[in-house]
């Protein structure tokens, strides 16, 4: 499929310049992904046809996203889009999935009506519809029903908006962005305030899977050019705690590492702003999931200092996604 088709869609739309540009862009490393793939390459023009439809959607009448969204599979099967747009830049044949022994202990726990959360470091825009890719044939229905507890920014920013529809996300403000703009820091609050009770009433029903990453954000390269695993913050571990502990329904804890920078890598710093450059490629990606946590018992948990207690916890599951993160090829 030529380059000038992509192109095409883009420059026929309505769109504002600055989101065609942005979608120039991303057009130009899709038709690339293509040529790189080494399966048979289906039609992939109706696919970008459907992206710059589904942005126009959004951008004349944005969708609003409840605290707790369901993925949406009709009449538009936003989660099935998703997952085929990012399967163009997945090298399946040097991708990995590790731990695989753990991965059937977290069904077991799921079948029985137990919870599971993973702590998890996040990467790119795409990890749902990653996880999604390297998940779906041994673990269907973990890949379709897992939920994501997700930043306003992949739920406000209208190119993201139409993947994040196909996702189950428990939408917060992140502790990055909560500040900003200062005048809406206490509604943010209350917002998340209300989230998290309404976590704790999913965690009750019970036999629900939760990704969270407790950086509250991308991992980014450091001054070497070296991509560092975020810190963990104490609080929202600790807060994971005591709503699983306070929900009754029993809740296990696993670390989670995944490598998939390569494919949608994050700006170079944080930013505040909506419409960040996208700038995607055809890679292979890693995942690795780790032994359940016990968060009871732990290197330093005979710290007395409460606080200290959950710095050292937080430290210590950093530590457990951080050393599967560095085993990957």
């Amino acid at each position: 499929m030529s380059l000038s088709q992509y192109t095409g869609l883009i420059n026929d739309s309505d769109l504002p310049a600055e989101i065609k540009t942005i979608l120039l862009r991303l057009a130009t490393d899709y038709a690339l992904a293509q040529q790189n793939r080494k399966e048979i390459v289906q039609d992939s023009l109706p696919l970008f046809k459907q992206l710059v439809f589904l942005v126009q959607k959004q951008f004349k009448t944005p969708y609003i996203f409840a605290p707790y969204h369901k993925a949406i599979r009709e009449p538009i099967n936003y989660q099935l889009f998703g997952v085929e747009f990012f399967r163009s830049f997945v090298d399946m044949d040097r991708s990995t999935l590790s731990d695989a022994d753990n991965l059937k202990q977290i069904e077991v726990h799921l079948q029985r009506g137990d919870n599971v959360v993973l702590f998890s470091n996040h990467q790119s825009e795409a990890d749902p519809q990653i996880l999604y890719l390297l998940l779906e044939k041994k673990y269907l229905h973990l890949a379709q029903e897992m939920i994501f507890v997700a930043g306003h920014k992949v739920t406000t920013d209208i190119l993201a908006a139409p993947f994040s529809m196909g996702c189950n996300l428990i939408c917060i403000y992140s502790k990055k962005h909560i500040d900003f703009p200062p005048e809406l820091k206490l509604a943010k609050q209350r917002h998340n305030q209300k989230t998290m009770k309404l976590m704790g009433s999913l965690l009750k029903e019970g036999g629900k899977c939760i990704y969270v990453a407790p950086s509250g954000g991308r991992d980014r390269r450091n001054s070497k050019g070296v991509i560092d695993i975020a810190p963990f913050d104490a609080q929202s571990v600790e807060m994971f705690r005591l709503i699983a502990s306070q929900a009754k329904t029993t809740t296990h804890f696993y670390p989670l590492a995944l490598a998939t920078y390569d494919i949608l890598p994050p700006p170079a710093e944080v930013e505040s702003k909506l419409g960040e450059e996208r700038k995607a490629q055809y890679s292979p990606v890693h995942l690795s999931f780790g032994k359940e946590i016990d968060m009871n018992h732990f290197p330093g948990n005979e710290e007395t200092d409460r606080h200290k207690k959950r710095e050292v916890l937080a430290q210590h599951i950093w530590s457990l996604v951080n050393n599967a993160y560095q085993q990957f090829p």
